[in-house]
């Protein structure tokens, strides 16, 4: 196990992660992992903080023949709209030593892409088809995408990571890309971000988000079929369940909603974990998104691959009991 804390180092993977131990030591040389030579590689850093540093890490395993599965870079999720640059670095690699690169997670990975696919196969006709996260963050525990990623607890004109220019796209164009191309639509890609603030002092996982601050943010990455928002992600993200009412909500927090208008019109609801478990639970998913991808990627040609070229990603014994 590679870390980065070096409070973490030298430590059992099993008691950092709040469990008995399991017998893997940390360390934070990456050379000495790499001259492991590992099958695969789960790959899992924060990446908005660092993005080409990612890109990096990524073609120095994939050149020395080490498959990686990714949460870190969500736009690779769909490689062909990703950015042609680093897409090519990532290839040259995959080929120089005999490597495969998966990306995936919730969403971006699944629910605005792959489920989305999944879905129309049920349409003869689709107007317009929005996925729709409705989230509470509160739970979520990681400071720098809380704060300075989305901008909670900022004042409200202050630009936070996710309204700078291309890095929204970064991440969503290519899902919303990658549902157009299936189904053979010619799309141009447009943005948009809000923000609402919280009247009282709200104290959450990441910290403390302060009256008069951002306490919601919605934002939508939107494919323009002909003229029309035709293939549309939309995030609804509070810190507290009675701010901006008047957005979307759902029946329970942890909601992915799909709205498909065409023949036939379609609804469907995916919600994660029981009440108090939401984002630990989400978290859980999109762990499960690249690890039971592992011996399929492993399997697959040299090169970048989507959930679309691989076969279902099915866990091995998920009925098994330890």
């Amino acid at each position: 196990v590679w870390v980065h804390d070096p409070d973490k180092e030298g430590r059992d993977a099993g008691e950092i992660c709040g469990t008995s131990p399991v017998g893997v030591t940390t360390t934070r040389d990456a050379d000495a992992l790499i001259a492991l030579a590992p099958d695969c590689v789960c790959y899992t850093p924060t990446g908005e903080s660092r993005p080409d540093g990612c890109i990096d890490d990524l073609c120095l395993m994939l050149s020395r023949g080490i498959d990686v599965v990714t949460t870190s870079v969500p736009g690779l999720v769909h490689p062909p709209a990703y950015g042609e640059a680093q897409v090519q670095r990532l290839e040259t690699a995959c080929q120089e030593g005999g490597a495969s690169l998966y990306a995936s997670g919730v969403e971006p990975g699944f629910a605005g892409d792959q489920l989305v696919l999944t879905l129309a196969t049920l349409c003869h006709r689709i107007d317009t088809v929005r996925t729709q996260e409705i989230f509470s963050y509160a739970d979520y525990p990681v400071p720098f995408t809380i704060f300075d990623v989305f901008g909670f607890g900022k004042a409200p004109e202050h630009r936070c990571i996710m309204e700078l220019p291309g890095v929204q796209a970064s991440s969503w164009a290519p899902p919303v890309r990658m549902v157009a191309d299936h189904l053979g639509a010619e799309i141009q890609i447009r943005e948009t971000y809000e923000k609402r603030v919280t009247e009282r002092r709200l104290e959450v996982a990441a910290g403390v988000i302060e009256p008069g601050t951002v306490g919601a943010v919605r934002f939508e990455t939107i494919g323009v079929v002909d003229g029309r928002d035709a293939i549309v992600i939309e995030h609804v993200n509070r810190m507290a369940d009675d701010l901006a009412p008047d957005w979307p909500a759902a029946d329970r927090d942890g909601t992915y909603r799909i709205l498909v208008e065409g023949e036939p019109s379609l609804r469907c609801d995916l919600s994660f974990g029981r009440e108090g478990d939401v984002s630990s639970q989400g978290m859980i998913a999109t762990t499960m998104r690249v690890v039971n991808a592992i011996p399929f990627v492993c399997d697959a040609p040299p090169g970048l691959v989507s959930s679309m070229e691989l076969p279902p990603l099915l866990p091995p014994a998920p009925f098994a009991r330890a």
